[in-house]
Protein backbone atom coordinates (compact mmCIF):
# COMPACT_ATOMS: atom_id res chain seq x y z
CA UNK A 1 0.00 0.00 0.00
CA UNK A 2 1.38 3.41 -0.99
CA UNK A 3 2.15 5.98 1.68
CA UNK A 4 1.49 8.76 -0.84
CA UNK A 5 -0.98 11.34 0.44
CA UNK A 6 -3.48 13.16 -1.78
CA UNK A 7 -1.23 16.23 -1.52
CA UNK A 8 1.75 14.16 -2.72
CA UNK A 9 -0.29 12.74 -5.59
CA UNK A 10 -1.44 16.20 -6.64
CA UNK A 11 2.12 17.56 -6.51
CA UNK A 12 3.38 14.66 -8.64
CA UNK A 13 0.55 15.19 -11.13
CA UNK A 14 1.28 18.94 -11.30
CA UNK A 15 4.97 18.31 -11.99
CA UNK A 16 4.11 15.83 -14.73
CA UNK A 17 1.69 18.30 -16.37
CA UNK A 18 4.33 21.05 -16.24
CA UNK A 19 6.72 18.84 -18.20
CA UNK A 20 4.05 17.97 -20.75
CA UNK A 21 3.13 21.64 -21.18
CA UNK A 22 6.77 22.62 -21.64
CA UNK A 23 7.19 19.95 -24.32
CA UNK A 24 3.95 21.04 -25.96
CA UNK A 25 5.02 24.69 -25.96
CA UNK A 26 8.34 23.77 -27.63
CA UNK A 27 6.48 21.82 -30.29
CA UNK A 28 4.02 24.65 -30.96
CA UNK A 29 6.82 27.20 -31.45
CA UNK A 30 7.54 25.62 -34.81
CA UNK A 31 3.88 25.51 -35.91
CA UNK A 32 3.43 29.00 -37.30
CA UNK A 33 2.31 28.45 -40.90
CA UNK A 34 -1.28 29.10 -41.95
CA UNK A 35 -2.78 27.78 -45.16
CA UNK A 36 -6.06 26.75 -46.69
CA UNK A 37 -6.31 23.00 -46.26
CA UNK A 38 -7.50 20.25 -48.58
CA UNK A 39 -9.35 17.91 -46.22
CA UNK A 40 -10.66 14.42 -47.03
CA UNK A 41 -13.10 12.38 -44.96
CA UNK A 42 -13.40 8.84 -46.27
CA UNK A 43 -13.79 5.23 -45.19
CA UNK A 44 -16.71 2.83 -44.63
CA UNK A 45 -17.67 4.18 -41.22
CA UNK A 46 -20.37 6.71 -40.37
CA UNK A 47 -19.48 10.34 -39.69
CA UNK A 48 -17.86 11.67 -42.86
CA UNK A 49 -20.55 14.18 -43.78
CA UNK A 50 -21.38 14.79 -40.13
CA UNK A 51 -17.79 15.89 -39.48
CA UNK A 52 -17.84 18.11 -42.55
CA UNK A 53 -21.01 19.83 -41.40
CA UNK A 54 -19.50 20.19 -37.94
CA UNK A 55 -16.77 22.30 -39.54
CA UNK A 56 -19.43 24.33 -41.33
CA UNK A 57 -20.92 25.09 -37.90
CA UNK A 58 -17.50 26.16 -36.67
CA UNK A 59 -17.08 28.49 -39.64
CA UNK A 60 -20.46 30.09 -38.96
CA UNK A 61 -19.49 30.50 -35.31
CA UNK A 62 -16.26 32.25 -36.33
CA UNK A 63 -18.02 34.48 -38.86
CA UNK A 64 -16.32 32.74 -41.81
CA UNK A 65 -18.46 32.75 -44.97
CA UNK A 66 -18.82 29.19 -46.25
CA UNK A 67 -20.55 27.06 -48.85
CA UNK A 68 -21.83 23.51 -49.27
CA UNK A 69 -22.16 21.67 -52.56
CA UNK A 70 -23.95 18.38 -51.98
CA UNK A 71 -23.45 15.64 -54.56
CA UNK A 72 -25.53 12.45 -54.93
CA UNK A 73 -28.02 13.07 -52.07
CA UNK A 74 -30.33 15.25 -54.14
CA UNK A 75 -33.68 13.68 -53.28
CA UNK A 76 -33.06 13.41 -49.53
CA UNK A 77 -34.61 15.93 -47.16
CA UNK A 78 -31.63 16.20 -44.83
CA UNK A 79 -31.52 17.98 -41.49
CA UNK A 80 -28.37 19.87 -42.46
CA UNK A 81 -29.96 21.27 -45.61
CA UNK A 82 -33.10 22.35 -43.75
CA UNK A 83 -31.06 23.88 -40.92
CA UNK A 84 -28.60 25.82 -43.05
CA UNK A 85 -31.08 26.99 -45.67
CA UNK A 86 -33.72 28.09 -43.16
CA UNK A 87 -31.52 29.59 -40.46
CA UNK A 88 -28.11 30.42 -41.88
CA UNK A 89 -28.67 31.13 -45.56
CA UNK A 90 -26.67 34.36 -45.39
CA UNK A 91 -23.73 32.75 -43.62
CA UNK A 92 -23.62 29.55 -45.68
CA UNK A 93 -24.56 29.02 -49.31
CA UNK A 94 -26.12 25.60 -49.90
CA UNK A 95 -26.31 23.87 -53.30
CA UNK A 96 -27.69 20.44 -54.17
CA UNK A 97 -26.55 19.02 -57.49
CA UNK A 98 -27.43 15.33 -57.33
CA UNK A 99 -30.75 13.66 -58.01
CA UNK A 100 -30.26 10.80 -55.58
CA UNK A 101 -28.15 7.68 -55.23
CA UNK A 102 -27.16 5.91 -58.44
CA UNK A 103 -29.43 2.97 -57.71
CA UNK A 104 -32.34 5.42 -57.46
CA UNK A 105 -31.72 7.40 -60.64
CA UNK A 106 -30.62 4.40 -62.76
CA UNK A 107 -29.48 6.85 -65.41
CA UNK A 108 -25.73 7.29 -65.74
CA UNK A 109 -25.93 10.22 -68.16
CA UNK A 110 -28.15 12.17 -65.77
CA UNK A 111 -25.83 11.34 -62.89
CA UNK A 112 -22.83 12.58 -64.85
CA UNK A 113 -24.63 15.77 -65.85
CA UNK A 114 -25.64 16.44 -62.25
CA UNK A 115 -22.10 15.83 -61.02
CA UNK A 116 -20.63 18.11 -63.67
CA UNK A 117 -23.10 20.82 -62.74
CA UNK A 118 -22.16 20.42 -59.08
CA UNK A 119 -18.45 20.63 -59.90
CA UNK A 120 -18.95 23.87 -61.84
CA UNK A 121 -20.80 25.30 -58.84
CA UNK A 122 -18.04 24.05 -56.55
CA UNK A 123 -15.31 25.71 -58.59
CA UNK A 124 -17.18 29.01 -58.52
CA UNK A 125 -17.56 28.85 -54.73
CA UNK A 126 -13.91 27.91 -54.20
CA UNK A 127 -12.74 30.75 -56.44
CA UNK A 128 -14.99 33.30 -54.71
CA UNK A 129 -12.71 35.45 -52.51
CA UNK A 130 -15.53 35.94 -49.98
CA UNK A 131 -15.84 32.21 -49.25
CA UNK A 132 -13.36 30.76 -46.77
CA UNK A 133 -14.55 27.14 -46.47
CA UNK A 134 -16.25 24.88 -49.02
CA UNK A 135 -17.70 21.47 -48.20
CA UNK A 136 -18.03 19.11 -51.18
CA UNK A 137 -20.30 16.53 -49.61
CA UNK A 138 -20.18 13.04 -51.17
CA UNK A 139 -18.02 14.19 -54.08
CA UNK A 140 -15.90 11.07 -53.57
CA UNK A 141 -18.86 8.98 -54.75
CA UNK A 142 -19.02 10.98 -57.97
CA UNK A 143 -15.27 10.51 -58.39
CA UNK A 144 -15.48 6.79 -57.62
CA UNK A 145 -17.95 6.22 -60.45
CA UNK A 146 -15.93 8.48 -62.79
CA UNK A 147 -18.73 11.01 -63.11
CA UNK A 148 -15.93 13.53 -62.61
CA UNK A 149 -12.30 13.26 -63.72
CA UNK A 150 -10.05 12.83 -60.68
CA UNK A 151 -7.09 14.52 -62.41
CA UNK A 152 -9.20 17.58 -63.18
CA UNK A 153 -10.43 17.87 -59.59
CA UNK A 154 -6.97 17.39 -58.05
CA UNK A 155 -5.33 19.80 -60.50
CA UNK A 156 -7.91 22.48 -59.73
CA UNK A 157 -7.47 22.08 -55.97
CA UNK A 158 -3.68 22.27 -56.24
CA UNK A 159 -3.41 25.11 -58.75
CA UNK A 160 -6.55 27.25 -58.58
CA UNK A 161 -7.80 27.03 -54.99
CA UNK A 162 -6.99 30.32 -53.24
CA UNK A 163 -4.14 29.84 -50.73
CA UNK A 164 -6.28 30.47 -47.62
CA UNK A 165 -9.48 28.69 -48.68
CA UNK A 166 -10.27 25.38 -46.98
CA UNK A 167 -11.98 22.62 -48.99
CA UNK A 168 -13.38 19.45 -47.43
CA UNK A 169 -14.29 16.47 -49.63
CA UNK A 170 -16.36 13.63 -48.16
CA UNK A 171 -17.45 10.16 -49.20
CA UNK A 172 -16.13 6.63 -49.01
CA UNK A 173 -13.54 5.17 -51.39
CA UNK A 174 -11.56 8.37 -51.92
CA UNK A 175 -9.18 7.91 -54.83
CA UNK A 176 -5.42 7.65 -54.16
CA UNK A 177 -4.70 10.78 -56.19
CA UNK A 178 -6.92 12.82 -53.88
CA UNK A 179 -5.41 11.31 -50.75
CA UNK A 180 -1.94 12.21 -52.04
CA UNK A 181 -2.97 15.82 -52.73
CA UNK A 182 -4.76 16.34 -49.40
CA UNK A 183 -3.28 18.03 -46.34
CA UNK A 184 -5.55 16.22 -43.89
CA UNK A 185 -7.11 12.79 -44.38
CA UNK A 186 -9.37 10.99 -41.93
CA UNK A 187 -10.62 7.45 -42.52
CA UNK A 188 -13.79 6.53 -40.67
CA UNK A 189 -13.75 2.85 -39.71
CA UNK A 190 -16.87 0.74 -39.30
CA UNK A 191 -17.03 -1.31 -36.12
CA UNK A 192 -20.78 -1.71 -35.75
CA UNK A 193 -23.87 -0.33 -37.48
CA UNK A 194 -27.58 -0.97 -36.80
CA UNK A 195 -28.29 -1.27 -40.53
CA UNK A 196 -26.88 -4.80 -40.41
CA UNK A 197 -29.54 -5.65 -37.83
CA UNK A 198 -32.36 -4.41 -40.05
CA UNK A 199 -32.59 -0.88 -38.65
CA UNK A 200 -33.24 1.75 -41.32
CA UNK A 201 -31.57 5.16 -41.49
CA UNK A 202 -32.71 7.28 -38.57
CA UNK A 203 -33.72 10.94 -38.75
CA UNK A 204 -31.26 13.12 -36.86
CA UNK A 205 -28.59 10.42 -36.98
CA UNK A 206 -28.06 9.59 -40.65
CA UNK A 207 -29.92 12.49 -42.27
Amino acid sequence: MSDETPADENARHKEKMKKIKAARDRMMQGKTEEKGLIIVHTGPGKGKSSSGFGMIMRCIGHGMPCAVVQFIKGNWVTGEAEFLRNRFSEECRFFISGEGFTWDTQDRERDIAAARNGWEIAKAQIRDPEIQFVLLDEINIALRYDYLEIDEVVDFLLTEKPPMTHVCLTGRNAKPELLEAADLVTEMTLLKHPFKDGVKAQKGVEF
